[in-house]
């Protein structure tokens, strides 16, 4: 047995000197992977503290026969990274400005010139139907999900694909795509 089974076994064991080794091993890896997702760094930090915390509780269900410790945490911290980014909390964190504001200051404002509106993007946008621009505004502007654009929508799941798919064929064929 390696050291790094022994300290794995260790862990599983609830040693928390092996707890610790394992964090300072991987804790820098995890929390890069992490803030991959989340793009936060002291996010990051905090989901890589409930992932050891995560794994900590859970060790029992590791195997060496299924794969390698850091592949096991590193797939609890993409799971949780994941997790968070679909969280009410980070998508109010988040919020990007809805539609109707970038179109409004594409038919109101006086500081865009020729060039900044170099393919059009004003004409492309004041053509879409209202269904596309809030299925466009929830999916591609806010980050929902299909699912939850749904549910936000209150329009079946299907119908929010169908739009979904409809409209930016629309929107290529405006742009020549």
């Amino acid at each position: 047995m390696d050291k790094l089974e022994q300290l794995i076994l260790q862990f599983q064991q609830k040693d928390v000197k092996a707890y610790e080794k394992l964090y300072n091993m991987y804790c820098n890896s995890i929390s890069g992977v992490v803030n991959t997702i989340v793009k936060n760094d002291d996010v990051a930090q905090e989901i890589t503290q409930d992932v050891f915390i995560k794994a900590w509780n859970k060790s029992d269900s590791y195997s060496s026969k299924k794969g390698r410790f850091f592949t096991w945490i590193l797939n609890i911290a993409r799971n949780a990274a994941i997790d968070y980014t679909r969280s009410k909390k980070f998508k109010q964190s988040k919020q990007n400005l809805n539609s109707d504001f970038f179109v409004d200051i594409l038919e109101t404002s006086d500081n865009l010139d020729n060039s900044t509106d170099a393919i059009g993007i004003k004409e492309f946008v004041k053509k879409l139907g209202d269904k596309c621009k809030s299925v466009i505004e929830l999916l591609f502007f806010k980050g929902y999900t299909q699912k939850e654009a749904s549910e936000e929508l209150d329009i079946p799941l299907g119908t929010i694909k169908t739009r979904n798919r409809n409209c930016i064929a629309e929107l290529r064929t405006m742009v020549g795509a």
